[in-house]
């Protein structure tokens, strides 16, 4: 009984081997497998328990036990899930197998039905054939006299039908049905039946192109009604370069109306509001309605009239010469620039009216809005470029807001400078920072700075919205590096010309406060430090320029510390002629030899050591101390050194004979005396402003004296003035010899030109000093 089944099983398994593509060939291996490979056909698995036991350990062991069981489980499962699947597959085979067996039953009815039906149809056909020979020949004769006939009577009919046509205003029927039968009637006209009808049909068409010339030249007519005359004038052999110059003609109407529509909105903007018909005002519009009507309107027919011209002129119109065609275009594009060209005048002129620089947003907008239409029109007219035309006028309206901004910004600077010049002059600003030492001018400088800095991003971030992402016109190359790089020169202009009004602050002839002097030095020190690199490195950020041809950021810093050295000069020469002067008319309108024995310090002395004080107070605000040499711990107490007290220590009076000697010994003490530089540069900090501007005055003081004769009082007063000075004075500089050595000389002069050169006591001069 196994024997028997052992075909059936071998024939089972060959089918299946087929069915997955195995084969028994495969078998054979040329490289041996390894007998431990428990997948490999030669494993031999007493081998391989053999080699577990001795190489794995009793854990090792046990772990490969369960790894190998759930193999075994998973496989089990595997070889469950694949016969299941098989057998579904042979279910569904054998179904199908069934239901195609009935279909093939049901078709084979079906084909002998048909066969048997092709058979009846044939036989039907012969006899009908059979039947009809012998007439078939007359039948195909009266056919075609059928034929002739009616064609003949559509002929005849002709004019008739096309009257009718006309009269319906259905003239694209009529051109028609004329073209259909034109060579007919053309070939037989000169026969006596076809000359009426021929004569007849000519008679009609003429009038027919009367209309559509007429139709074609009414302004009432639309584009499509226009293009539908052309298309049918042309089909009729009428000239096609008339038609090109009366069909321009023609749109150069319309789209004129839409040009003086724009030139009237103009008007009314150049107008003002102030126009007394109201109507008109209501009728004025801003600029994005104005970019929309010339782009609704005159853009939009124009397209129209290039779409429907090229249409009718160059597409349809195949069978013209080239030449001609090239007439046809040369003309077309003649038309279009010529009234392109007084489009871009009215926008251009328009634009150039929007002054007020709030609405940025809007005419950004508006110039969006008008590149982005230009743009389309470039498809429509080859060889055309109304897209960089339209951006090159884009480009030279937002240079010319750029420079209304700058003239803002100058406005705004100096709006700016004119609130700290008031500031200054509030008698409650005065007396705030003379008495109580608040940081006014500081205040005002932190303000000044503050001010510009802001008006400068405030109008950046208004120029950068020229360049947004989105924008048509500001993503051309050409655009945006022009754009950025006129950015950069506005704020450059604008430092130039900060730097310019800072530098008419130092003409002389210029009207301006001591302290404006003071903040706008130092405002001038701030820019060339640190705010122009600010600015500069902000503008490179906000728009991507071309950094190698712009203006060195070194330059323009060097010229604003410049200026603010020139500045702070200027202040300390105004501040030491002011006191130069309080000193010189003291000296001046006083009768030194004729004075009375000095009791106390004389006021103007007290003055000039309020105002430095003053100065010391405004200046401390703005600047820091400052570096000093190291003072002796009795620089209030020195003594000044005279010439003569080292010649007569014990005695104070002087005698004409010992005036040689002295003198002698006064110029070869100026010998070995450093000597004193009256107009140095002064350094940025209180300490060196101070000291300007007291050896301004002490030399003005110096040459003073030297130009008066004095008594003995007058000596005196002199020595008791200079005491005094020097108590107070030397606080103030950087180094106290400089005081010290000036006042030395101021006595000194004085003596020389003493009458009766007799110097007071220093316990007395201490005393004076102390009392007043």
């Amino acid at each position: 009984m196994a024997d028997a089944d052992q075909p059936e099983r071998r024939k089972r398994r060959n089918l299946l081997q087929s069915y997955y593509g195995a084969s028994e060939d495969n078998d054979e291996i040329d490289t041996p497998s390894d007998p431990c490979d428990i997948d490999g056909k030669g494993f031999q698995p007493q081998l391989y328990l053999d080699q577990l036991l001795l190489k794995k350990s009793l854990t090792e062991l046990m772990d490969k036990e369960g790894e190998m069981t759930s193999a075994i489980k998973s496989l089990d499962s595997s070889m469950q899930t694949l016969v299941y699947e098989n057998y579904n597959k042979f279910i569904g085979a054998t179904d199908t197998i069934r239901k195609m067996k009935n279909d093939f039953v049901r078709m084979e009815e079906e084909m002998d039905l048909l066969s048997q039906n092709m058979n009846s149809i044939v036989t039907f056909s012969t006899d009908i054939t059979s039947t009809l020979y012998e007439r078939r020949a007359k039948i195909s004769q009266l056919h075609g006299v059928h034929s002739l006939l009616k064609k003949l009577q559509y002929l005849f009919d002709l004019p008739q039908k096309l009257q009718k046509f006309i009269d319906n205003h259905d003239y694209s029927l009529a051109v028609r049905c004329y073209l259909q039968t034109q060579a007919v009637v053309n070939r037989y006209k000169d026969m006596p039946s076809f000359q009426g009808i021929h004569s007849e049909c000519e008679t009609i068409v003429r009038d027919l192109k009367v209309k559509l010339k007429l139709k074609f030249r009414d302004h009432e007519s639309t584009a499509q009604e226009l293009s539908e005359c052309v298309d049918l004038l042309l089909k009729l052999n009428e000239p096609a370069a008339s038609l090109y110059e009366e069909y321009l003609a023609h749109a150069q109407e319309k789209l004129s109306e839409d040009l003086n529509e724009l030139q009237k909105q103009i008007e009314l903007k150049q107008a003002g509001p102030e126009v007394d018909n109201t109507d008109i005002s209501i009728l004025s519009v801003d600029i994005l309605e104005f970019v929309d009507i010339g782009c609704n309107r005159f853009l939009s027919n124009m397209c129209l009239v290039i779409a429907s011209y090229t249409e009718m002129f160059l597409h349809q119109s195949k069978n013209l010469e080239s030449d001609l065609e090239m007439v046809a275009l040369q003309m077309l594009n003649q038309f279009v620039w010529r009234l392109m060209d007084q489009y871009f005048q009215h926008i251009e002129t328009r634009l150039r009216l929007e002054e007020s620089s709030t609405d940025t947003a809007l005419l950004v907008r508006a110039l969006d809005r008008f590149s982005r239409r230009l743009q389309a029109m470039n498809k429509l007219l080859p060889n055309t470029d109304f897209a960089s035309a339209g951006n090159d006028i884009v480009l030279k309206i937002a240079c010319e807001k750029m420079h209304q901004y700058l003239d803002t910004l100058k406005m705004q600077f100096a709006d700016s400078v004119a609130d700290v010049r008031h500031n200054l002059a509030s008698p409650k600003l005065l007396s705030k920072s003379v008495q109580d030492g608040k940081m006014s001018l500081s205040e005002l400088l932190d303000t000044l700075n503050q001010s510009v800095v802001d008006q400068v991003k405030a109008t950046l971030e208004h120029l950068q919205s020229f360049i947004e992402s989105g924008l048509t016109y500001a993503t051309t190359r050409h655009f945006r590096t022009t754009y950025c790089s006129e950015v950069r020169k506005l704020l450059v202009s604008y430092l130039n010309h900060l730097y310019s009004v800072a530098k008419d602050y130092c003409d002389t002839n210029t009207v301006s406060g001591p302290p404006l002097l003071l903040i706008l030095a130092r405002f001038s020190s701030d820019m060339g430090h640190s705010t122009a690199m600010y600015l500069l490195g902000y503008v490179d950020e906000l728009f991507i320029s071309d950094s190698s041809k712009a203006t060195p950021i070194g330059s323009l810093c060097e010229n604003f510390k410049e200026i603010g050295q020139k500045l702070l000069n200027h202040y300390v020469r105004i501040q030491g002629q002011v006191i130069s002067q309080l000193l010189r008319k003291s000296v001046e309108t006083r009768d030194w030899l004729n004075t009375i024995e000095p009791r106390t310090v004389r006021a103007v002395m007290k003055r000039v050591i309020e105002d430095i004080t003053a100065i010391d107070t405004l200046v401390s605000q703005l600047f820091e101390e400052g570096v000093r040499k190291e003072r002796s711990s009795d620089s209030s107490r020195r003594t000044l050194n005279y010439s003569s007290a080292s010649k007569h220590p014990s005695k104070h009076n002087w005698t004409y004979a010992s005036s040689i000697n002295s003198t002698l010994m006064s110029n070869i003490q100026k010998l070995f005396s450093e000597k004193i530089e009256i107009f140095t540069a002064i350094e940025f900090n209180k300490v060196s402003i101070l000291t300007g501007i007291i050896k301004i005055s002490l030399k003005t003081f110096l040459e003073c004296v030297r130009l008066r004769s004095f008594g003995t009082y007058g000596l005196q007063q002199i020595q008791v003035d200079t005491h005094y000075l020097q108590l107070y004075l030397w606080r103030f500089v950087s180094d106290e010899n400089i005081v010290h050595s000036l006042l030395d000389e101021i006595v000194n002069s004085a003596v020389h030109r003493c009458v009766e050169p007799t110097l007071m006591e220093p316990s007395i001069v201490e005393l004076i000093c102390d009392q007043g």
